[in-house]
């Protein structure tokens, strides 16, 4: 099961980086509208960490998409990259811990 978080994590951050095609249909827009933005993808992803995905494995696969030859046509669009950037900051930035007394 943890292989099954691994994979829908990276598809999850794939589909966010493409960004919506330009021939989508009516469902496909609204269903990005809906679901499709960054909070929703940042949950899915803390989803599957609660569920076995590590933190070095979202690094590694953010390190994939930056290095690797299969995601050329995402690093020449800004947009795409803007939006890798995103995530990559949500990730990577520590978090503010606020104490309870």
């Amino acid at each position: 099961m943890r292989q099954w978080h691994l994979e829908h994590m990276q598809k999850t951050i794939l589909k966010y980086v493409k960004g919506l095609s330009a021939d989508a249909n009516s469902w496909e827009r609204r269903n990005h509208k809906k679901y499709g933005n960054i909070t929703n993808v940042c949950r899915q992803i803390e989803y599957d960490m609660r569920h076995g995905v590590t933190k070095e494995e979202l690094l590694a696969s953010f390190s994939k998409i930056h290095t690797h030859s299969s995601y050329r046509a995402l690093r020449r669009d800004s947009d795409s990259m803007s939006r890798l950037l995103e995530i990559e900051e949500h990730f990577t930035t520590p978090k503010a811990v606020t104490p309870l007394w």
